[in-house]
């Protein structure tokens, strides 16, 4: 389900309309960034379950000592922080845009950062630097907040930040700067939604686990 999920928000993100509509207007283009980078990458982590991931365990913990401090959880922070911050920059959003070549590195620098992020948090696996305790609320809230800055940033602009979309007239009743407000808007929105469905979804998950763990402790000293 979590697979199909997944593999529907890419699809919706880049094959589907909204490609076409991200092209005429940021509010979709803003939705599409927040599929790959979010929906899809969420879901398909989820997918990895420990029975899938079972056989590589051993090659996974070794490819994260090797990563050094890339694979790290402040890295994933960085690379989902940095890639939102970098293709919002009006120069690099008006490239991507204009050069289908840059597009889709765009896409795929989200994607990336997405799956790299969103592993910390929902990996099945438990690694040695596993965020655990308050981590997950600090790991999420640092995120969250500073890509929620940029939804506002956004949101309250007085200005155009993104020459490719002014037209001087109006597309679905929005003016340019209308629709970069609704972009800033989904973002900061989207952004504080996703956190709490998150860290709710991590709370239940570490009740499933501790209550386990204590299953396996009564059935050892039985």
């Amino acid at each position: 389900m979590a697979w199909a999920g997944g593999l529907t928000c890419l699809f919706v993100a880049l094959v589907s309309p909204l490609d076409v509509l991200g092209e005429q207007m940021a509010s979709f283009h803003m939705v599409q960034h927040l599929l790959i980078a979010d929906l899809a990458a969420i879901l398909l982590t989820l997918a990895l379950t420990k029975h899938i991931l079972r056989p590589l365990t051993r090659r996974i913990h070794w490819l994260e000592r090797k990563a050094g401090p890339f694979g790290h959880p402040a890295f994933g922070v960085v690379a989902y922080v940095g890639a939102m911050w970098l293709w919002h920059v009006p120069t690099m959003y008006n490239a991507a845009l204009e050069h289908s070549m840059i597009h889709v590195l765009e896409h795929l620098s989200f994607a990336v950062a997405g799956l790299i992020y969103w592993w910390h948090l929902l990996s099945p696996i438990r690694s040695r630097m596993r965020l655990a305790g308050i981590g997950p609320i600090l790991y999420m809230a640092s995120t969250k907040i500073l890509v929620g800055f940029l939804g506002i940033l956004l949101t309250f602009s007085s200005t155009v930040l993104y020459d490719y979309y002014e037209t001087g007239g109006t597309r679905w009743g929005l003016s340019a700067l209308d629709d970069q407000h609704v972009a800033g808007l989904t973002m900061a929105l989207e952004q504080s939604i996703v956190m709490g469905i998150a860290l709710a979804y991590l709370f239940f998950r570490m009740l499933s686990e501790s209550e386990a763990e204590d299953q396996r402790a009564e059935r050892y000293a039985a």
